[in-house]
C-alpha cells in the first residue's frame, strides 16, 4: 500500500495525500486542511478522535485523546505522532468510538484507547495509553500459529480483524462479535466460526453491529456433483423418515455448525416475558416476531411494520419452518408444497427474516443446555393443544383490512430472474369441515413435523407473515395446508418456480396424496428453454480481479434495523442479508446505528436508523436496504458513515469527483444541548457539498462521530486527472452495460413469445450474444472496481489490470463482437424489432435512449446493432486514456513504453473490430440483395462476404456461351454459382470450395494476353478470367488472405492485431486441413483430415468413409503410402477388419498385420492389397472350433511354396510344399501320437509314394491314396526287423488288408536295416528349398531383385534409410524401444568400411557389426534372423518336437548359415568364402576378442567359416527346440548312461578312482575345501578334482559347439593344473593316463543329457576344428560317454 512516486510525479508531498476535515453540510462550512509533512495515505475517524496513516508507515492521532496520560488537555488540535509505532511500518489504520487499531506490514495488530469492554484485546487494563501489540493466535493449529491480519475495524465495544486467509477474528463485548459465547468481555481474539471457510473481503463495525462483505460461495466453487454429506458436520444431507404408509425424504439438512442462530437464543426467547405475549405488542418499531400461542378471543389487528415485508430472490419453493420467539412453546411450520402455498386475499409472501428463533430484546444470552434444536416434547405438546382448539371460529372470521405492503422498489439484479411475488386468492372458509380435518391431521402432522424438523434447513426458510389479519390464522392455515393438498384445488394460485430450485423435499409416492397433484403435473411439464443471463464461472485469468459476486452478512444488535433483515431483532451470529445478494456489493460502511453498502453499479444501499436522514432516503421500513436517492448520472464510488451522517464520493458531470452529504446538520455552537442535537435540521436526501470542487481530486472519504474527512490530491502533471478520468469512464461504462441488461434485455427475455418468434437458430445466436455481453459486463465491473480501489490505495501504474491482462480484455471484446456480428448477419436484429415493439411500445424510446444514437428517425433494425456495437467505442476510450496517462511519463521510461504498447493494442483492436462490423454489415446487405433460394443454404452466422463477381469482373475461362458464372469469396469458402442466361432467378447450381483446401496461382499473361488465376481444389482445377490486371491482383490477394485466415483457425475474426502475428503474403503450399470428397470414385463422400500439398493429401492424415471405413497414416500424392492403419467395419459380425502396416500407391504393400472379423490374424507381407510373400496366418483362438496356424509363403492371397501348417485341433503338423492353398508336392506330417509321414501330397491329400513310421518304429513304405490311407504296393517293417512285402489297402490304425510275403531276416542280414535308416528324410523338402521367401524379402530390402544380384552400395544405402526411418519413429514414440536398443541403433549408424583383403582385425569388426545388426529387428539382417527364429520355433515346437525331425532340424540350421553367409559376403565383398583364409600371418591365430569371451571368438584365427561367424548369433535363439529334439533322439542312451552315473556316484572318491583304474600317483592327497586344506580320507566324496568338475558342468550353460569345446579344453587344463601341483614336476599326458582321470571328472560332473550335448557338438562343429586339439578332446569326451554306458559294475 505504500505509495511509490512514479516518474511522472516527482514533485512530491505538497500535492498529494492532503487531508481535509469538516462537519455538517451548510454553505458556510469550510473544510480545514490537516497539515502534515508527508502525504496521508489513509484516515480513520472515531466518535471524537481520528487516526492518520502517512507515507512511510507512520501514524498520527488527533482530536480528543483522554487515554493519553501525559497530555495537558485531552483535546489535541495538531496531529500527534504515535512514536511507539515508529519502528513498525503500518499499512492500515482504524478508529472506533474511543479506541484505535493499526495493522503493520507483517500482519501484526496494535491497539490503544478505551479497553473497559476488552475492545483492545488486552486483559486487565481499562485504558491502553499507547499502541500495544495484540496477539491473534490460531489455537486450532498445533503448535498455535500467529494469524496474519490484513485489516481491522473498530466499533463501540468491539473490534473485528480480517486475516490473510480471509477469515474474521473478533474481541470485545456484545453479540456483535458473532462468537458463540455468553461471557463478555472476550479478551482474546477468537475466530468467528460461522464465517470460517468463507472468503471475507471486508469488515465494518457500527456502534453495536458488524458487517462483512463475503465472496459468494457460487463465485468460489465451481459446480460440483452433489455430495451426500455435509461438509462441516458430516451428517447426511438427505434423510429418510419411514412412516407407516409412506416415506419422507428430506434434503433440508440443517448444519449445527452453520450460520444460523443457535439455541442459546432459542432458550432465552422461549423464556421471554409473558407480558409481552399477552399484550400482543404492536408498536411499529418492535414487531412481534411471531404469533402468540394464547390465541386471543377477539381478532386482534396486529400491524406489521413494512420492515418485515421483503421481496427477495430466495426461491419461493422451499420448505417453510418458523420457530417463533416470545412463545412458551415453539411453533413449527412446514410446507412441503413445491409451489408456495399462497396466502389469502392478495396478501403478499414475505420472507421471515431468517426465521429462526429470534430474541425479543437486546442480546441477552442465557446459559443452559446448548442444542441446535428446541425441545421435541414441547413441539409435540404444542401441536396436541393446537388440535384440541376449536379453530373454526378463527377460520370463519373475516380477515381484517390489509395494510398495503410496500415492496422494495429497487430493481433486482437483471441477471438473476425475479421470483414473482405470488398473488393469492382467498381461501374459502370451510368451517367445521376444516376443524375436523385439523383434528384428524394434527397427529399425523405432529409426527411428521417433529421428524422432519431436524432435517429441514433453517437457512432457506421462507415464512409467511400476513399483515393485519391476526397472524395465528395464517400460521395455522399454513400448518394445515400441507395435509390438505390432496383435497383442495381452488385456492391455489400458480406460482412460477424459480429457475434454480427444483422441489426441495418430496415424499415418496407411497401415497400419492402426500404430494400435491399439481406438483406432479408440474414436474412432468416440459421446461421452456431459458436464456441464462448470468455469466458462467470466472476463468482463471480474472482470479486477481475483485469479485462481483458478493454477499453482505450482518450480526449484532438490530433495534434500529441496522442489520437489514427487515426486523429489529438482534443476531448472535453472522446472517446473510438476502436482499443484497446479486447486488454486487463492493464495500460496506457502518455508522453508529446505520449501514451502507456500495455496489459495483455505483449505487448505495442504506438501512438502519434514519432519525437524521442519514440513509439518504425517506423510504420505510428502514430495517431493509433501500437505494439512497441520488439524481441520475451520479455514480458513487466511496462511502463513509458517521454517528448520524453519511458521506458519499461520486462522479458527476465534471471532471473532478464530487461529495454528497446526508444526515444531521452540525451547528458550530459549542453550548448546543442534547435536545437540540436531537431536533436539529437534517437532509431529506443527499445534498451536494458546495466546497468539494475546491478540494482537488478526492481519492477517498471517511466519517466518524460528527466529522467528515476527505483525502485529496492536486493534479500532478495531469496524472491524477487522467487516472480519475479512466476510473470514472469505466464506472460510467459499467452502469451503461448494466442498464442495457436491465432495461433492454431483461424485459425482452421475459417475453414468452420471444424464442418462438425468433426461431431456434436466432434465439441461439441471441443467447450467445447475451452470454458474451454478460462476460464483457462482468469483466468491466471487475475492472471498474479494481480501478476504484486503485485510486484509494496504490498509484503504481504497474498494478493496472487493463495493462497486465490486456489480452483478457481484447479476447473478451473480440468474442463479443463476433457474437454481435453473427446475430447481425443472420438478420437477428431485424427479428428483434417486433419483440421490442411488443415490450417497449411503438417508439421503443428505451432502445433509442440507450443507443445514444445521434441520427433521428433511424429504423429500430439499425438502432439495435448501433446499440450493441457501442463497446467498440469504449476500446477507443481505453486507448485515449492510456495515451493520456503515458504523456505523464518520460518517453524513455518503462512505464511510458508499457502504456504506449497497451494503448496501441486497444486502438488497433478497436479498428479491427470496426472493420469486422463493416464486413458483417456488408454481408447482411449482400444477403438482402442476393437472388434465388441459395441464401438459405449459404447463409451461416460466421460467414462473411469478402468480394463477389456480380459486376462480371471475374468469370470462368472456357465457359459455355449461355452459361453465367458468379463467384463469391467468403471468409470460409469460394462459392461458384452457375446458371443459364435467360432465367431471372438464374442460378440453378452452386458449388462450395472450402478455403482451407484451395490453392490459387497466377498464370503469366505473356503468351495468352489473358489475366488468369489457376484455382486448385482437391477434386477440381479451373481457371478464373479477370477483366483487368487490377481485378486479377485484387482477387488473388483476397483469396490468399482469406485462405491464410481460414488456415490460421481464426475464422471470421481475422487475425487480431493484438496477437502480433504477421500476415503472410501467400498461404503455404503444404498445410493441414479437412475436406470431404464428392466426386472421386474411391474416396466419394469420405472425409480426409491431415496434411496437403497442392491439392493432394500428402503427409500424415485420416480418411473416414461414410460406411465406417477409416484409414489413418501416411499419404503421398493423394494416395496411401507409408505406414497406415485401416479399419473396415463388418455389419453382420458387428466388428471390424483391421490392417496395420505398409502401403504403396494406395494399396497394402509391404509388411503388415491384418486382423479379420472372423478372428483370423495374418502377419506378413502384402502386395497390391493381397497376401504375397512370407506370412503367418492364425485362425481361431486355442479354445475355438478350429484353431490353426500357417506360416510360410503366399502368392496372390494363396498359400504357395514351402509352409508349415499346425492344425491344433487334430494335433497334426504339416511341413512341406503348397499350391493354391492346398498341400501339393513333398511334405512331412507329424502327429501328437508320434506318427511320422513323409512323402508326396496331391490335392491336399497324401497321394503317391511315402514313408509312414509309428512311435514304436513300425514302418510302412509304399503307395498312399488319401491321408493315412494305404493303397498299393509297399513294405511293412516290424520293430523287430520282420517285414511284409506286397500290396496293402486300408486306413493306418484300423485293420489293414494285405496280400504279400512275410520275411524274418536272420541275425546276419543287417544290411537291410541300415538301408531303412538311411532312407528317412529323402522325401521331405530339401532344407535349401525351405523359407526361400524370407530370404528373398531380405534381399529385396537390400535392393536386390534376386539373391546375390545388385549393388553393395545400394544395399548399404537401403540399410541406412531403414535405420534412420526407424530411429525417427522411435523419437516420436520412445516407449517402443528400450534404452539399450536405442544405443544399438546408434552404433549401427557407423558402417565398417575397409579396403583390400580382410585382416583378423577387420574380421572382428565385421563380426561385432553383425552381432549388433542381428540384435535389432530394425536392421534387415536382424529382421531376417528374427523371422528365421520364429519359423524355426513354429516348425519344431509342440507337435513338431518329434525325434525323427532331428536331421531335418540340423540341416535347416546349416542351410540358414550358408544363406546368411551369402548375404554377409554380399555386404562385405572382400570377405573370403567359406573355408578361405584371412590375410593375416598365421602367427596371430588364436587371438580372442578382448572385449568379452561371450562374443564367440573363432579359434582357428585364419579360417573364415559361416558357423564361427554366425552360429553365436543364431544358435542361442534356436537352442531350445533343437536341444529338445536331441534329447528325444538320445533318450534311451541317456537313460542307460544316467543310471550308471547315479550308481557309480554313490562311491567315495578314492574307491571310484581305484575302480576306474586311475594310477595311484594321480590320486590327490589333500584337497582344499572352503579355503582350508583337508586330508583325503577313504570316506571323502566329491572333493577330488572339484574345480575340473565345476568347469565341465558349464557345458550345459553354453550354446554353440565352439563354446562347448572351449569348456572341454578348460576342463583338461584344470585337470592338468591339479596333477602338476600334485607331482610338482613337468609332465606330459598319455591317453592311457588321462582317460581314467577324465572319466572320473565326467562321472562326478553328473551332466544329465550328455549324449545330446555330444551329438550337438558333433553335428554343428566347425569342420576345420575336427582334426585339431579340440577335435581330440571332443573325441575323449565322446569315448567317456560310451564307456560309461557300457560300464559294468561288479
Amino acid at each position: 500500500m505504500e505509495m511509490q512516486i512514479s516518474s511522472g510525479e516527482e514533485d512530491g508531498s505538497g500535492e498529494r495525500g492532503l487531508l481535509h476535515t469538516w462537519r455538517g453540510y451548510s454553505y458556510s462550512t469550510t473544510p480545514e486542511r490537516v497539515l502534515l509533512s508527508r502525504p496521508v495515505l489513509q484516515a480513520a475517524l472515531g466518535a471524537r478522535h481520528g487516526v492518520l496513516l502517512v507515507e512511510g508507515g507512520q501514524v498520527y492521532s488527533f482530536g480528543e485523546l483522554p487515554w493519553k496520560q501525559n497530555q495537558t488537555s485531552s483535546v489535541v488540535t495538531e496531529p500527534v505522532l504515535e512514536a511507539v509505532l515508529s519502528e513498525q511500518h503500518v499499512v492500515f489504520v482504524a478508529a472506533g468510538s474511543a479506541h484505535s487499531g493499526v495493522v503493520t506490514e507483517d500482519g501484526g495488530v496494535h491497539m490503544w484507547g478505551e479497553n473497559a469492554h476488552g475492545q483492545c484485546g488486552l486483559l486487565g487494563l481499562s485504558v491502553i495509553p499507547n499502541p500495544t501489540p495484540v496477539g491473534v493466535l490460531d489455537s486450532e493449529s498445533t503448535p498455535p500459529q500467529t494469524v496474519k491480519i490484513l485489516e481491522v475495524a473498530c466499533g463501540d465495544q468491539h473490534t473485528l480483524a480480517l486475516s490473510a486467509k480471509h477469515e474474521v477474528w473478533a474481541w470485545g463485548s456484545g453479540c456483535q462479535l458473532g462468537l458463540n459465547t455468553s461471557t463478555f468481555p472476550v479478551w482474546k481474539p477468537q475466530k468467528v466460526e460461522p464465517l470460517a471457510g468463507r472468503h471475507v473481503l471486508q469488515v465494518a463495525c457500527g456502534a453495536a453491529h458488524s458487517l462483512a462483505v463475503v465472496r459468494s460461495s457460487e463465485a468460489l466453487v465451481p459446480r460440483k456433483p452433489p455430495q451426500d454429506k455435509c461438509g462441516q458436520c458430516h451428517q447426511l444431507l438427505y434423510t429418510m423418515t419411514d412412516k407407516e404408509d409412506h416415506v419422507i425424504i428430506s434434503d433440508g439438512h440443517h448444519c449445527p455448525l452453520g450460520v444460523e442462530l443457535d439455541c442459546s437464543e432459542t432458550k432465552s426467547a422461549l423464556e421471554g416475558s409473558p407480558e409481552q405475549v399477552k399484550q400482543g405488542k404492536s408498536s411499529p418499531s418492535e414487531p412481534v416476531p411471531s404469533v402468540s400461542t394464547q390465541i386471543p378471543r377477539s381478532p386482534t389487528s396486529i400491524t406489521i411494520p413494512e420492515s418485515t415485508l421483503l421481496s427477495d430472490s430466495t426461491p419461493a419453493s422451499e420448505p417453510q419452518i418458523q420457530v417463533p420467539a416470545s412463545s412458551q412453546e415453539p411453533t413449527i411450520e412446514v410446507s412441503t408444497e413445491h409451489e408456495t402455498s399462497p396466502v389469502a386475499n392478495g396478501e403478499v409472501c414475505v420472507e421471515a427474516s431468517e426465521s429462526c428463533t429470534l430474541e425479543p430484546d437486546g442480546c441477552r444470552a442465557t446459559g443452559g443446555k446448548y442444542s441446535p434444536f428446541p425441545d421435541e416434547q414441547a413441539v409435540k405438546a404444542y401441536l396436541k393443544r393446537l388440535s384440541d382448539h376449536a379453530l373454526a371460529e378463527h377460520v370463519a372470521k373475516a380477515p381484517s383490512t390489509l395494510h398495503s405492503a410496500q415492496l422494495s422498489s429497487d430493481p433486482a439484479d437483471p441477471f438473476t430472474s425475479d421470483p414473482l411475488i405470488p398473488v393469492a386468492q382467498s381461501v374459502t372458509p370451510m368451517g367445521s369441515a376444516l376443524n375436523n380435518l385439523v383434528v384428524s391431521c394434527a397427529s399425523a402432522v405432529g409426527e411428521r413435523v417433529v421428524s422432519t424438523y431436524e432435517a429441514l434447513s433453517l437457512r432457506k426458510v421462507i415464512g409467511y407473515w400476513a399483515p393485519g389479519e391476526g397472524r395465528e390464522r395464517v400460521e395455522e392455515r399454513l400448518r394445515l395446508e400441507e395435509p390438505m393438498q390432496g383435497k383442495k384445488s381452488s385456492s391455489l394460485g400458480d406460482i412460477r418456480e424459480e429457475e434454480a430450485e427444483l422441489s426441495r423435499r418430496l415424499s415418496l409416492p407411497g401415497l400419492l396424496s402426500q404430494v400435491s397433484p399439481r406438483l406432479l403435473r408440474r414436474t412432468s411439464r416440459p421446461r421452456a428453454r431459458a436464456i441464462p443471463l448470468t455469466p458462467g464461472g470466472i476463468p482463471e485469468a480474472d482470479a486477481h480481479l475483485p469479485s462481483l459476486q458478493t454477499e453482505v452478512w450482518s450480526w449484532g444488535r438490530g433495534q434500529e434495523g441496522q442489520l437489514g433483515h427487515g426486523d429489529l431483532l438482534p443476531r448472535l451470529q453472522p446472517v446473510c442479508v438476502k436482499s443484497l445478494n446479486g447486488k454486487e456489493v463492493l464495500r460496506v460502511a457502518a455508522g453508529a446505528h446505520h449501514s451502507l453498502a456500495l455496489t459495483a453499479q455505483s449505487q448505495v444501499f442504506s438501512w438502519g436508523c434514519n432519525t437524521s436522514g442519514q440513509l439518504g432516503h425517506m423510504e420505510l421500513p428502514t430495517s431493509f436496504p433501500h437505494l439512497a436517492k441520488l439524481s441520475d448520472g451520479i455514480r458513487v464510488w466511496d462511502i463513509g458513515a458517521g454517528q448520524q451522517h453519511t458521506l458519499l464520493l461520486a462522479d458527476g458531470d465534471c471532471m473532478q469527483p464530487i461529495l454528497y452529504y446526508s444526515g444531521q446538520q452540525v451547528k458550530e455552537v459549542a453550548e448546543q444541548t442534547e435536545e437540540e442535537e436531537q431536533t436539529g435540521e437534517y437532509t431529506q436526501q443527499p445534498v451536494l457539498l458546495p466546497f468539494c470542487m475546491n478540494l482537488g481530486y478526492v481519492s477517498s472519504v471517511c466519517a466518524g462521530g460528527q466529522t467528515c474527512a476527505a483525502l485529496t490530491d492536486r493534479n500532478v502533471m495531469g496524472f491524477i486527472a487522467s487516472l480519475h478520468e479512466l476510473a470514472a469512464a469505466e464506472r460510467k461504462y459499467y452502469c451503461k452495460l448494466s442498464n442495457i441488461k436491465s432495461l433492454l434485455l431483461q424485459p425482452l427475455l421475459k417475453l414468452d413469445s420471444l424464442s418462438s418468434g425468433l426461431g431456434q437458430s436466432t434465439a441461439g445466436l441471441l443467447q450467445n450474444m447475451i452470454g458474451r455481453l454478460s462476460r464483457l459486463s462482468q469483466l468491466t465491473g471487475q475492472n471498474s472496481a479494481s480501478l476504484t480501489s486503485f485510486l484509494r490505495r496504490s498509484r503504481d501504474i504497474r498494478g493496472l489490470v487493463i495493462l497486465d491482462d490486456a489480452h483478457l480484455f481484447l479476447d473478451t471484446y473480440s468474442e463479443y463482437c463476433s457474437a454481435v456480428g453473427d446475430l447481425l448477419v443472420m438478420g437477428g436484429f431485424q427479428a428483434l424489432v417486433k419483440p421490442c415493439h411488443d415490450v417497449f411500445g411503438k417508439g421503443a424510446e428505451v432502445v433509442q435512449r440507450l443507443s445514444e444514437c445521434s441520427e433521428e428517425g433511424l429504423p429500430l433494425a439499425d438502432v439495435l446493432p448501433h446499440l450493441f456495437y457501442l463497446p467498440i467505442k469504449h476500446l477507443h476510450e481505453y486507448g485515449r486514456l492510456l495515451l493520456k496517462l503515458a504523456t505523464c511519463y518520460e518517453v524513455s521510461s518503462v512505464d511510458y513504453q508499457k502504456l504506449q504498447d497497451a494503448c496501441s493494442k486497444y486502438e488497433s483492436m478497436a479498428l479491427h473490430l470496426k472493420k469486422r462490423r463493416k464486413e458483417a454489415e456488408c454481408t447482411l446487405h449482400f444477403w438482402k440483395s442476393f437472388p434465388g433460394k441459395m441464401t438459405d443454404s449459404l447463409r451461416k452466422p460466421s460467414r462473411r462476404l469478402i468480394c463477389e463477381s456480380s459486376n462480371k469482373a471475374m468469370t470462368l475461362q472456357n465457359a459455355g456461351r449461355f452459361s453465367v458464372n458468379w463467384f463469391m469469396l467468403f471468409n470460409d469458402a469460394l462459392v461458384h454459382a452457375q446458371g443459364m442466361v435467360p432465367y431471372k432467378s438464374l442460378f440453378s447450381t452452386h458449388h462450395i470450395f472450402p478455403l482451407a483446401t484451395l490453392w490459387v496461382e497466377p498464370i503469366s499473361e505473356e503468351n495468352t494476353g489473358l489475366y488468369c488465376l489457376k484455382v486448385t481444389s482437391p477434386e477440381e482445377t479451373f481457371t478464373l478470367l479477370a477483366s483487368s490486371p487490377a481485378e486479377k491482383a485484387k482477387w488473388f490477394r483476397s483469396i490468399n488472405q482469406a485462405v491464410e485466415q481460414a488456415l490460421s483457425g481464426l475464422g471470421h475474426d481475422g487475425i487480431p492485431p493484438s496477437t502480433g502475428v504477421a500476415q503472410r503474403a501467400d498461404p503455404p503450399i503444404s498445410r493441414t486441413a479437412s475436406y470431404t470428397f464428392y466426386k472421386d470414385s474411391r474416396l466419394k463422400e469420405a472425409t480426409y483430415e491431415g496434411r496437403w500439398v497442392s491439392g493432394k493429401p500428402h503427409g500424415r492424415g485420416v480418411v473416414k468413409w461414410l460406411d465406417g471405413r477409416m484409414y489413418t497414416g501416411a499419404f503421398k500424392n493423394g494416395l496411401e503410402d507409408g505406414f497406415g492403419d485401416y479399419v473396415v467395419p463388418n455389419k453382420n459380425l458387428n466388428s471390424c477388419d483391421h490392417y496395420q502396416g505398409q502401403w504403396k500407391d494406395g494399396k497394402m504393400h509391404g509388411f503388415g498385420t491384418f486382423r479379420y472379423t472372423s478372428g483370423e490374424v495374418y502377419e506378413g507381407s502384402f502386395q497390391d492389397n493381397m497376401r504375397h510373400g512370407h506370412g503367418m496366418l492364425r485362425s481361431g483362438k486355442l479354445n475355438s472350433t478350429s484353431p490353426s496356424v500357417f506360416i510360410g509363403q503366399w502368392q496372390y492371397d494363396k498359400k504357395s511354396g514351402y509352409g508349415v501348417f499346425d492344425d491344433i485341433t487334430r494335433g497334426e503338423k504339416y511341413m512341406g510344399m503348397w499350391l493354391d492353398d492346398q498341400r501339393q508336392g513333398n511334405g512331412v506330417v507329424v502327429t501328437q501320437f508320434g506318427l511320422y509321414y513323409e512323402g508326396a501330397f496331391s490335392n491336399n491329400k497324401m497321394m503317391g509314394t511315402g514313408v509312414l513310421l509309428s512311435e514304436d518304429d513300425t514302418t510302412f513304405e509304399g503307395e498312399f491314396s488319401e491321408d493315412w490311407t494305404l493303397n498299393g504296393k509297399g513294405m511293412l517293417t516290424m520293430p523287430n526287423g520282420d517285414y511284409i512285402e506286397g500290396s496293402f489297402s486300408g486306413v493306418w490304425g484300423t485293420g489293414l488288408k494285405m496280400s504279400g510275403s512275410y520275411y524274418k531276416p536272420s541275425l546276419y542280414d543287417s544290411d537291410k536295416e541300415k538301408a531303412h535308416a538311411l532312407k528317412l528324410g529323402r522325401l521331405a523338402v530339401h532344407s535349401e528349398e525351405k523359407w526361400k521367401a524370407v530370404f528373398v524379402e531380405c534381399w529385396n530390402r537390400l535392393g536386390c531383385d534376386c539373391p546375390g544380384q545388385g549393388q553393395t552400395t545400394t544395399a548399404w544405402d537401403n540399410i541406412a534409410v531403414e535405420l534412420t526411418a526407424n530411429l525417427r519413429q522411435q523419437r516420436d514414440s520412445p516407449e517402443l524401444l528400450s534404452r539399450s536398443h536405442h544405443k544399438t541403433l546408434e552404433s549401427l549408424e557407423c558402417i565398417p568400411h575397409h579396403v583390400g583383403p580382410v585382416t583378423l582385425e577387420v574380421y572382428h569388426t565385421i563380426r561385432r557389426y553383425l552381432v549388433k545388426a542381428c540384435d535389432t529387428p530394425l536392421h534387415p539382417l536382424g529382421r531376417l534372423v528374427e523371422t528365421l527364429v520364429s519359423v524355426y520355433r513354429m516348425t519344431y515346437v509342440g507337435v513338431g518336437a518329434n525325434r525323427r525331425l532331428l536331421p531335418q532340424a540340423v540341416n535347416e540350421i546349416k542351410s540358414y548359415l550358408s544363406r546368411i553367409f551369402q548375404l554377409v559376403r554380399f555386404l562385405f565383398p572382400d570377405l573370403p568364402e567359406e573355408g578361405g583364409s584371412l590375410a593375416d600371418p598365421p602367427k596371430e591365430t588364436g587371438i580372442s576378442d578382448p572385449a568379452g569371451k561371450q562374443l564367440e571368438s573363432p579359434k582357428p584365427g585364419c579360417v573364415v567359416s559361416s558357423s564361427a561367424l554366425l552360429l553365436p548369433v543364431l544358435l542361442p535363439r534356436l537352442y531350445p527346440p533343437l536341444f529338445t529334439l536331441y534329447a528325444l533322439e538320445k533318450e534311451k542312451e541317456d537313460d542307460v548312461y544316467w543310471e550308471c552315473v547315479l550308481r557309480l556316484n554313490k562311491q567315495p572318491d578314492l574307491a571310484l578312482l581305484a575302480f576306474l583304474g586311475v594310477q595311484q600317483k594321480f590320486w590327490p592327497v589333500t584337497v582344499t575345501v572352503h579355503g582350508e586344506k583337508q586330508q583325503v580320507l577313504s570316506s571323502t566324496k566329491d572333493a577330488c578334482f572339484a574345480s575340473a568338475v565345476e568347469t565341465l558342468q558349464q557345458i550345459s550353460t553354453t550354446f554353440t559347439p565352439s563354446d562347448k569345446l572351449q569348456v572341454i579344453q578348460l576342463t583338461f587344463e584344470e585337470i592338468t593344473q591339479q596333477v602338476l601341483t600334485l607331482l610338482k614336476q613337468d609332465f606330459l599326458w598319455s591317453m592311457d593316463d588321462l582317460f581314467p582321470v577324465f572319466l572320473f571328472v565326467v562321472l562326478r560332473a553328473r551332466i544329465r543329457n550328455l549324449g545330446s550335448e555330444v551329438s550337438l557338438i558333433e553335428d554343428l562343429m566347425d569342420p576345420c576344428v575336427q582334426h585339431g586339439e579340440h577335435g581330440i578332446m571332443f573325441t575323449t569326451l565322446k569315448a567317456c560317454y560310451y564307456q560309461i554306458q557300457h560300464e559294468k559294475v561288479t
